[in-house]
């Protein structure tokens, strides 16, 4: 008989958990869900090697044990420090906490362009989240920003370095899903960025992934670029039969139309299965997929408005059975309409 694994009992925002040893102190929190998931802009579970970067994760260790009670001096990255048993975190309910996090977010947007209005990964944007919850209302920074010019690193992937926050994701899944270097950080300091020695290298049928690990719109697939926004579409899931992948997909529909394929993703935005770049920029038609259902977007994601997932009418129309008839069918009309 298998000997049981001893778990970790850990206490986040004054709530405890059981979990397994070398589980980290971001992950115990997923676990446990709701507003004490710290946020995370480069760690990727999906991704060896990630995390460490951008210190949004960052808490406070108020008791670092059972064994050594004592308080860890500095705040840590959550998403790098594992937890010990008998270990008491806080997260939003630390003063410190929420200071240095909306200090990262200021240093983040030091040089990231505010051009919102104009990106394509807007609405799907982790760092306009995390400067609507942590941001500064000024910002102190007076020297001029950094800029690069717009290049191709693949003949459908466009890199707008201006808006990197050198997460790294993108090289890590380029390390990993491809089993070559295809693309990786220059200069140091300041200079820093990502980008290739030869412009159109990035050639790998994974390749396209790299669009969906980046949380801002540094990398945009160039099929999709300026087309619409997210939230005027409908996400479906869907699957097909593919020798490269999984083939399990979201399209985004506007009206009949499939403007985009992307992979899946969990809630908290992770890709579920990396999709090949056959399923992602040349299947753009429903005769290609199978669908399943609507994608669940988070209510409070701006993708989900006007998505009605179930139909839910007032309790005089339930009770009348004319009235509930009647608003059904409105309701099919306007769906026809969208």
């Amino acid at each position: 008989m298998a000997e049981e694994i001893q778990k970790f009992k850990v206490t986040i925002d004054g709530i405890t958990i059981d979990v397994d040893p070398g589980t980290t102190i971001l992950n115990a929190a997923r676990q446990i869900g709701g507003e004490i998931v710290p946020p995370a802009m480069c760690y990727y579970s999906k991704l060896e090697g990630s995390g460490g970067k951008c210190r949004t994760c960052l808490v406070k260790v108020s008791k670092g044990s059972e064994k050594d009670p004592r308080p860890m001096p500095k705040l840590v990255a959550s998403c790098r420090t594992t937890v010990m048993d008998g270990m008491e975190v806080l997260n939003i309910t630390a003063p410190e906490v929420v200071e240095a996090r909306k200090a990262v977010v200021e240093m983040l947007l030091i040089n990231h362009p505010l051009d919102c209005p104009v990106c394509d990964q807007a609405g799907e944007c982790k760092l306009q989240d995390l400067g609507y919850e942590h941001g500064a209302l000024q910002q102190r920074y007076e020297f001029e920003r950094r800029t690069f010019e717009r290049i191709d690193i693949g003949d459908k992937i466009q890199l707008h370095m201006n808006r990197c926050i050198l997460c790294y994701r993108c090289v890590f899944v380029a390390n990993q899903l491809t089993e070559k270097r295809e693309h990786g950080i220059l200069n140091r300091g300041d200079h820093a960025e990502i980008s290739t020695f030869i412009h159109q290298a990035l050639d790998h049928d994974f390749i396209g992934n790299v669009i969906d690990v980046c949380p801002v719109g540094a990398l945009t697939d160039k099929t999709f670029r300026f087309k619409n926004r997210v939230w005027f579409t409908k996400p479906v899931n869907a699957h097909c039969n593919c020798s490269k992948c999984s083939g399990k997909v979201t399209l985004w529909y506007k009206g009949t139309d499939v403007i985009r394929v992307t992979a899946r993703k969990d809630e908290f935005d992770e890709v579920e299965e990396f999709i090949c770049n056959e399923c992602r920029f040349e299947r753009k038609h429903t005769d290609d997929w199978v669908l399943e259902e609507p994608t669940k977007v988070s209510d409070q994601s701006v993708i989900a408005s006007n998505h009605y997932e179930a139909f839910n009418p007032p309790a005089v129309i339930k009770n009348n059975p004319q009235l509930k008839e009647a608003n059904v069918e409105q309701l099919a009309r306007s769906e026809k309409l969208k």
